[in-house]
């Protein structure tokens, strides 16, 4: 090796070679790894399961659901629970087949008719054997359930001749060996009957000393031939064998009082059309000169009665309707106001005429009043550019953002140009928004506020009216000396406490009777 010499420092290097031992290898920058010879994937993280999709169910449906548990739709003899599971078995009937859409929800017979029908199918069945007609509900119902009915309807025409198919043919003798018992294995069923026939015929047992306790505790005569108190059997004379449809009245009285329907109407009973259009022109003469609500309102109920039993859906209809849910808004009857309404959505739809949008503004106050804010996005939801630019809905639908928005001063202004009737709804939750204004006034306006700008800002009529409204909710509190009639003023110090309770107990609850 050649020695080499710094230029810098003048040292000289001399290079030294190193031998490498034998024994010692190459080793490379990389570690080998086995190649991997299955598809699964080491610690793999299980999937996050979605959260379930909720389903919107169309217009239809809903109003569907709506007519179902109206009153004047209820049918004696049938509970609420029943109707929620045939409800809820038609529905999911629909959408497991995909039909939600193609079904004509508005001409479905309701949850409860379909129950009647069932028990009309049943005592039948009792009385003359059984009856394998499908029931209505068959237009939509799925393929599978579709093909183990017609399996029934081959079994009852191959029993009607007295004799299981099993036994008709020679080749099925194995499966008739399979379902003959033995003599030693009758069953339970067929033991107890025969001991209560054995006892029976002795007439000494404990079944047939109940029997007669139960006649003597009604008052039953064995030795009388007169019929029993208490109604026939199934099978000797069905009650709902009578059919199941719209009837046409024979009535011609004017005047009719409402009676709640027990049994199928009689046409008798019922009044037609034109006896029905007769009947509203006197009630208008009637309602004008005596203002007597309740016979009114009972004359209309059974005018509503006697449409719903003839199936009768025209402008007529509407007319009716819409007369008696003004009427009830003009005396604050809420519950007969609900009934009309859900009714007059339901025709709405029909396009038959009537007034949709002077309605749907009083239904957006009503769900105003209620706080119902579902109920309310649903009818945002479905209103139309047509419908927004008539006036008493666009007058509903200011109220409404005044409210959302918290600006009392404009709502106040609108509640003294409410259209129509609409009135008559606000004033139902006015007095709730005074106070939550007053909340914000004592708030903003510190220390004292005066009653007179309180007369202009919330609506008030004049300012005795204010006056006496602030004094009757400060009775009784801490800050009833908040009023200061001298200058007439209101100290929000002393009033700020008292109207802030006072909100939070008018929106906790709200009162409403015979809503739907």
């Amino acid at each position: 090796m050649t020695p080499w010499q710094s230029t810098m420092t003048g040292k000289t290097f001399k290079f030294v070679p190193v031998t490498i031992p034998s024994n010692l290898s190459a080793q490379t920058a990389y570690t080998s790894v086995s190649a991997r010879r299955t598809l699964e994937q080491p610690n793999a993280i299980p999937p996050t399961p979605q959260p379930a999709k909720k389903v919107a169910w169309p217009a239809p449906v809903r109003e569907y659901v709506q007519r179902s548990f109206a009153p004047e739709a209820r049918i004696p003899g049938i509970e609420v629970a029943e109707m929620e599971i045939k409800l809820k078995t038609v529905i999911t009937e629909a959408a497991e087949s995909e039909r939600m859409t193609e079904i004509d929800w508005s001409t479905l017979p309701l949850p409860q008719q379909l129950i009647q029908q069932e028990r009309a199918m049943a005592s039948t069945w009792t009385s003359q054997g059984p009856v394998w007609d499908l029931p209505d509900t068959n237009d939509f119902m799925p393929m599978k359930k579709r093909k183990i009915e017609d399996n029934y309807v081959t079994l009852a025409e191959a029993t009607s001749s007295g004799s299981p198919p099993w036994r008709k043919n020679e080749k099925n003798n194995g499966h008739a060996d399979r379902i003959t018992q033995s003599k030693g294995q009758a069953s339970k069923a067929e033991k107890r009957a025969r001991k209560q026939q054995e006892a029976l015929g002795k007439g000494s047992s404990k079944f047939q000393q109940q029997v007669e306790q139960r006649k003597r505790r009604f008052g039953y005569d064995q030795n009388d031939d007169s019929p029993p108190p208490w109604p026939a059997a199934r099978d000797a004379s069905p009650i709902n064998d009578e059919p199941i449809g719209p009837i046409v009245g024979t009535c011609q009285k004017l005047e009719k009082n409402y009676f709640r329907l027990v049994n199928h109407p009689k046409p008798e009973e019922i009044r037609p059309q034109p006896v029905l259009e007769q009947t509203l022109l006197l009630l208008k003469e009637k309602w004008r000169a005596e203002r007597n609500y309740q016979y009114i309102c009972d004359q209309f109920k059974s005018m509503r009665q006697d449409l719903t039993v003839q199936h009768i859906k025209n402008g007529f209809t509407i007319e009716v309707y819409e007369l008696h849910a003004r009427i009830a808004l003009e005396w604050k009857d809420l519950g007969e106001y609900n009934q009309c309404q859900t009714q007059l959505r339901a025709l709405y739809s029909l396009n038959l005429g009537g007034h949709p949008a002077e309605f749907l503004a009083y239904r957006i106050l009503y769900f105003i009043h209620t706080c119902n804010r579902t109920g309310l996005n649903d009818v945002l939801a479905d209103l139309t550019l047509e419908l927004k630019q008539q006036n008493p809905l666009r007058h509903a639908l200011a109220m409404r953002s005044a409210l959302a928005s918290g600006n009392y001063h404009k709502f106040f202004q609108l509640y003294l140009e409410v259209p129509n009737m609409g009135a008559y709804l606000v004033d139902q939750f006015l007095t709730r928004e005074r106070i939550a204004a007053l909340a914000n006034i004592c708030k903003a306006y510190i220390p004292k506020v005066s009653i007179k700008f309180l007369t202009e800002e919330l609506g008030f009529e004049s300012y005795m009216e204010a006056h006496d409204f602030l004094a009757q909710q400060l009775e009784g509190t801490s800050a009833e000396d908040a009023i200061n009639a001298d200058e007439f003023v209101l100290e929000t110090r002393k009033a700020a406490p008292v109207f802030e309770a006072a909100k939070a107990r008018a929106f906790a609850t709200v009162d409403i009777k015979g809503q739907i």
